[in-house]
């Protein structure tokens, strides 16, 4: 059984490296010559686009940044009197969704608990709690890293 597998893999892989065209000479040239010259224009025209886009994305940050209105709120006093209470903070966004750094010890667990149980054949629940815990640990160490990089931390 694994001859055959191992024949077929074989001749499939063959097959696949083997699938080369012969162009004819004549049109190859023409073909190319046209296409260099339609994606000379297409190049032309995305590099301005981009460049729009990008002050579009820089001005459109800029205008975000700008420093929040100063806002006033009541607070009650001891006296029970509502007196006013000027605030210049600005509100923070809180990031919504799940970190690289949960999201890579989720997936250490499951890819170190896969692996676990391959690995330790005579006892594949221990090799699996093992696998486990070391991957969620090398995932959460990675994700965190990549929090830090972008600036979530």
């Amino acid at each position: 059984m694994k001859r055959t597998l191992l024949i077929v893999t074989l001749a499939v892989g063959v097959a696949a490296c083997n699938t080369k065209s012969k162009p004819d000479d004549q049109t190859a040239g023409a073909v190319k010559y046209a296409d260099t010259v339609g994606f000379a224009d297409f190049q032309r025209w995305k590099m301005l686009n981009e460049l729009k886009e990008s002050e579009a994305y820089y001005n459109q940050q800029q205008q975000a940044a700008a420093p929040a209105a100063r806002r006033t709120t009541t607070s009650k006093s001891s006296a029970g009197t509502a007196a006013p209470v000027a605030s210049n903070s600005t509100a923070t966004t809180k990031k919504k969704g799940w970190s690289k750094a949960a999201k890579g010890a989720v997936i250490g667990t499951a890819t170190g608990a896969a692996t676990g149980a391959i690995v330790n054949k005579k006892n594949r629940a221990a090799g699996g709690v093992i696998g486990g815990v070391v991957g969620a640990g090398v995932g959460y160490l990675i994700g965190r890293d990549m929090d830090k990089k972008d600036g979530r931390y």
